[in-house]
């Protein structure tokens, strides 16, 4: 089985457009640090907020080796964690949205994709029929995506001419 392993922000917007469960669709399991599942744990007061140890196709892990999460003190703890377990166990591949994350992961050879990723390949396997609505859902919980970019993605997606 492949390993996947998912930062917070990806989570956290795929649970606020009511999407978490295209994870599963897509990748059948994924991993979550533990730092990941803290920061999670942190926004109990969300509307959308799930408990995540109790979805049975996400494993959280602990990393086995906190040394390396000295070097990458300019990410979030959870991000870190991410890049270190990518590493530790060998992933296939990483979720992560946040710029400074993606670089890191780059850096460090991982495949890497994001929210907007899984959203294309959700309309790709025919599990969603557009990813427009979901950009806009996006936008109206209040993430902030450039116009150019939504009108690349929508190309991407064949949904703009």
């Amino acid at each position: 089985m492949r390993k996947i392993i998912s930062n917070t922000t990806p989570i956290i917007t795929l649970l606020s457009i009511s999407k978490l469960e295209l994870l599963r669709d897509i990748y059948g399991k994924i991993i979550i640090p533990k730092g990941v599942f803290r920061e999670i744990e942190a926004g109990k007061n969300k509307n959308f907020y799930k408990d995540l140890s109790k979805i049975n196709w996400i494993e959280i892990k602990t990393i086995a080796d906190k040394e390396p999460l000295k070097y990458i003190n300019d990410l979030d703890k959870g991000e870190a964690e991410v890049i270190v377990l990518a590493n530790e166990i060998k992933a296939d591949l990483v979720i992560i949205d946040e710029k400074a994350g993606r670089e890191y992961a780059e850096y460090f050879g991982l495949k890497l994709t994001g929210t907007i990723g899984i959203l294309l390949k959700a309309k790709q396997l025919g599990i969603i029929k557009e990813v427009k609505p979901f950009l806009t859902a996006m936008q109206k919980n209040g993430i902030w995506l450039n116009q150019n970019f939504i009108n690349q993605v929508l190309k991407t997606a064949k949904e703009l001419e």
